[in-house]
């Protein structure tokens, strides 16, 4: 029997938050099963960031002001931290998908900690995903436009090994690239924002029903903890949300320049 169990004898048992935190149902009775608070505050994410850049980058000053200082901020940012270290010359032509791609995952992330929605929209595999093929497709597509189908793939293989090597070295390489490439690249930011949501919920119910809920004598000093560690990996969950954000746009700027020079 767990310590927490323990603690809350004789009453209920303590009940660890689980995966059913990311069970939702339609959002009215009789609707349509894809219709769910992750999709609709995922469109509310989105539009939130059109409105931002248009806010920002509509109507630009010689001297930026408000919105327009905040945007440009955020775009010298992404330029030289994400976009310049793997497209070089080829930033700026890229600079409106990857800025854009780094705020809306900030924005579904930092979902999480906003009271009423609460909830990490990334930390639904689904979302992750559609953002990883669409850039993987993304590359392939450049891969072949820049460097023709047959120098694409063949130079993903060395040259001048032995031939028996090859016949595990093939199906590796291309395993690595075209499958788990992609799933890694997605798969970091879902569970990352998984498991950070379940952390939060554990340690905010840990408060909750020790002090509130079931209070006893050995109960309310880990309701305390609880709180204290709810607030202190909030803090830290904010800036793991800014960090996915940046690295799962910094892997998308990689990729794209692979596509666009052999040499990335």
């Amino acid at each position: 029997m767990s310590a927490l169990t323990v603690l809350a004898a004789p009453a209920e048992e303590f009940k660890a938050p689980g995966p059913e935190l990311f069970e939702f149902p339609p959002l009215f009775a009789g609707g349509p099963e894809w219709l769910t608070k992750p999709v609709v505050f995922a469109v509310v994410g989105a539009l939130l960031v059109c409105v931002l850049a248009w806010s920002a980058f509509a109507n630009p000053k010689l001297v930026p002001r408000g919105m327009q200082n905040l945007g440009e901020v955020g775009y010298v940012f992404v330029r030289d931290q994400v976009a310049r270290p793997f497209l070089g010359k080829d930033s700026d032509r890229w600079m409106p998908l990857l800025l854009s791609l780094f705020f809306l995952i900030w924005t579904w992330n930092i979902m999480a900690v906003v009271p009423v929605i609460q909830f990490p929209i990334a930390s639904h595999i689904a979302f992750p995903v559609v953002l990883a093929i669409s850039i993987y497709l993304l590359k392939i597509y450049l891969g072949i436009k820049h460097q023709g189908f047959k120098g694409y793939f063949g130079d993903m293989i060395p040259k001048g090994l032995p031939k028996a090597t090859y016949v595990l070295l093939i199906p590796i390489e291309y395993l690595s690239t075209f499958v788990l490439a992609p799933f890694t690249h997605a798969v970091r930011l879902f569970a990352n924002m998984f498991a950070g949501h379940i952390i939060l919920a554990f340690f905010s119910l840990v408060g909750f029903w020790f002090l509130f809920e079931k209070p006893t004598p050995l109960g309310v000093p880990l309701g305390v903890v609880g709180v204290i560690m709810t607030i202190v990996m909030t803090g830290f969950e904010m800036f793991i949300q800014f960090l996915q954000a940046f690295l799962f746009t910094m892997l998308a700027a990689m990729y794209i320049g692979s596509g666009l020079h052999a040499d990335h």
